[in-house]
């Protein structure tokens, strides 16, 4: 049986997504994503579940530069989970008793009109997860009246809750990935996504096009892309990348290896099955057939075979 670390405690949308993922996995609660992913790289568990992007707040980033420093890791499956969240609280709580919420930054932002319109007055604290925050207010004595949390936190903890599906939008969903130390990558699967980290040579006028140019030249496209910091100085960054594809397609080993010619560094983050099912639209001249005629006639031409 695998043993996966997560976001925790128990009670998490992560904790959700990896009984998803890994139903009859073991689950080993993490502090924080920094956490989880130490434990997958230092042989603690055998892989990680952590949250990568939110469709309303972006990119977790905490996460995305965990991938790119530290001993490698790579992804190897992913989820898109609907996000619902509850108001919950002790017994006997009434909502305009609410003077002080804890929950974890991301639940702030995606119920931030919620709060506005219904709590106006109330302090929000930051949670080290929405499960923790939680986990803190069913204490006797929490200095804290309700938290933002999922449902099944509530559930666990024995909090009550008061208002369901507060967040700001319905349609809100977490992208999910499971990560594990490097080895076999997944097989293709005609629906699949590769992700990577590119650093700069250096800063120069057309640096980034010099990137994008290696996927769109050979018809690869792009379904996320990130700048962070290297935190070398103002003005230093290196990417991400999210497209479409398995590095196992001609066109995308082409794009990752011009990447790896002109770029200084480039990490691979894992190719892997797409959630979504979506197929990519192969253009003329960029199929695996396409690439292998052009080797075989650039090869005659070589030898002279015009």
């Amino acid at each position: 049986m695998p043993r996966l670390a997560y976001l925790g405690p128990e009670g998490t949308f992560t904790e959700e997504a990896l009984r998803l993922l890994a139903p009859h996995a073991e689950r080993l609660p993490s502090a924080n994503v920094s956490a989880a992913l130490d434990a997958a790289r230092q042989g603690e568990a055998d892989g990680a579940v952590v949250p990568l992007e939110n469709s309303l707040e972006g990119a977790i980033t905490t996460t995305l530069d965990e991938l790119a420093w530290g001993e490698p890791l790579l992804i190897t499956a992913e989820l898109l989970l609907p996000v619902e969240f509850s108001l919950l609280a002790r017994q006997d709580t009434r909502v305009g008793d609410i003077k002080r919420i804890f929950t974890h930054p991301a639940a702030v932002t995606q119920c931030r009109n919620f709060i506005a319109r219904e709590l106006p007055d109330a302090v929000v604290v930051a949670a080290p997860s929405t499960a923790a925050a939680a986990q803190e207010v069913a204490l006797p004595g929490s200095p804290y009246d309700a938290a933002i949390a999922a449902r099944i936190a509530g559930e666990n903890y024995g909090l009550v809750e008061l208002l369901a599906n507060v967040g700001d939008r319905s349609d809100t969903v977490t992208r999910f990935v499971q990560v594990s130390r490097p080895g076999p990558l997944p097989e293709p699967t005609g629906s699949d996504r590769t992700s990577l980290v590119a650093f700069l040579n250096d800063d120069h006028p057309g640096a980034l096009l010099e990137m994008l140019t290696e996927f769109s030249v050979r018809g690869v496209n792009l379904t996320r892309i990130e700048s962070r910091p290297t935190g070398d100085g103002i003005g230093h960054y290196f990417f991400h990348f999210d497209f479409e594809g398995h590095v196992a397609d001609a066109r995308v080993g082409e794009a990752v290896s011009g990447l790896h010619r002109i770029c200084s560094d480039v990490r691979f983050l894992g190719s892997y099955p797409r959630a979504d099912g979506l197929s990519p639209q192969v253009k003329r001249g960029t199929a695996d057939d396409d690439f292998t005629e052009a080797a075989q006639w650039l090869s005659r031409v070589r030898a002279g075979r015009v």
